[in-house]
């Protein structure tokens, strides 16, 4: 090798050397139970990150997974807290048999209407709330709440009188105690396994949420569907989550974007939310299925069998339950 040969092959290795390296993409994986493609807001919010996070051009891509495809729906959360899950639409109460404090945001009666829940967002109650998320190892992404009602193959479900004797799913566990209170038997459930569940005869009756009741097609299996309506009994926390390991792993531009795809993906789904009940109305009446909603007086029925049951149990024997309840319902 002659000398002139050799002066190239350094000078050749040092321009490579001082060429910067090409930062290599991070893929962050998201999973969450609800049906892709199909219209479901909660798929869509988790989309909306996934393209907006691409457009901010800073090496990190977001592939969804729908549908349970990735992991069922209760066992997000401990993939989140391990970092074996980067992202999740998660319904929060599902994590509550880790964190009991979690069933306070699918407490009966709690929220009642869209303009309250959107408030409760800056409360302390959310403080509290969060404050646990964090330290489980979870970070917040974009807040969510949905309205929901309930559906039954034998009767409406208006007063508490008409779910007596019923086989119903409920959510979670303050829903399920103020069924039970009032005279209904309880089959636990993900709300992606409803449909089968009355399909075979398991359930009688459920609730849900109203994006739940269009995209898992329930309305081929009831007689009558309880809207929301003015007198919301059901709301439920579903934000979009990330592990805190996954999150400490991104530098701060690629956070920045992100933080900045969840606000755009959580202004779509605030546009979205009261938009959701009127779909499940006009879907389920179309399909032939009677349509009501409560009264006033079924509501504050209703609450009293809660105040019974559910708000009385989580006062007692979860850590602080006293205090988040009232933190709740001191928000205007």
């Amino acid at each position: 090798m002659t000398r002139l040969t050799k002066a190239a092959l350094c000078l050749g290795a040092a321009f490579m050397m001082a060429m910067p390296v090409a930062q290599a993409e991070t893929v962050l994986k998201a999973s969450h139970q609800f049906p892709g493609g199909k219209g479901d807001v909660r798929d869509e919010m988790v989309q909306i990150l996934a393209r907006e996070v691409e457009k901010a051009d800073v090496d990190l891509k977001i592939q969804v997974y729908p549908g349970q495809s990735l992991f069922k729906a209760r066992e997000q959360w401990g993939a989140m807290t391990k970092g074996q899950l980067d992202i999740s639409a998660f319904p929060l109460d599902y994590a509550s048999g880790r964190h009991p404090q979690f069933s306070a945001t699918l407490m009966p009666g709690l929220v009642r209407n869209h303009e309250r829940a959107l408030r409760l967002n800056d409360s302390a109650f959310m403080e509290d709330i969060k404050k646990i998320i964090d330290e489980a190892g979870v970070v917040v992404l974009a807040d969510a709440w949905l309205a929901g009602g309930f559906a039954s193959k034998q009767q409406c479900i208006t007063s508490p009188e008409t779910i007596k004797g019923q086989v119903t799913r409920a959510a979670g566990p303050a829903f399920e105690q103020m069924l039970v209170g009032a005279g209904a038997s309880i089959s636990s459930m993900a709300s992606s396994e409803i449909y089968t569940g009355m399909q075979t005869g398991v359930l009688d009756a459920a609730n849900t949420s109203s994006g739940s009741f269009v995209s898992y097609r329930l309305f081929e299996q009831v007689k009558c569907l309880t809207a929301p309506g003015a007198n919301a009994l059901w709301f439920m926390y579903e934000p979009i989550l990330m592990s805190k390991k996954s999150w400490n792993e991104l530098n701060k531009e690629q956070q920045d974007a992100l933080m900045a795809a969840a606000k755009v993906a959580e202004d779509y789904f605030v546009g979205e939310a009261k938009k959701l009940d009127q779909e499940m109305v006009d879907v389920y009446k179309k399909a032939g299925v009677e349509v009501v909603e409560m009264t006033p007086e079924n509501y504050e029925a209703w609450l009293a069998i809660a105040k019974d049951t559910s708000y009385k149990e989580f006062s007692s024997n979860v850590p602080g339950g006293d205090e988040l309840i009232a933190k709740a319902l001191a928000v205007d």
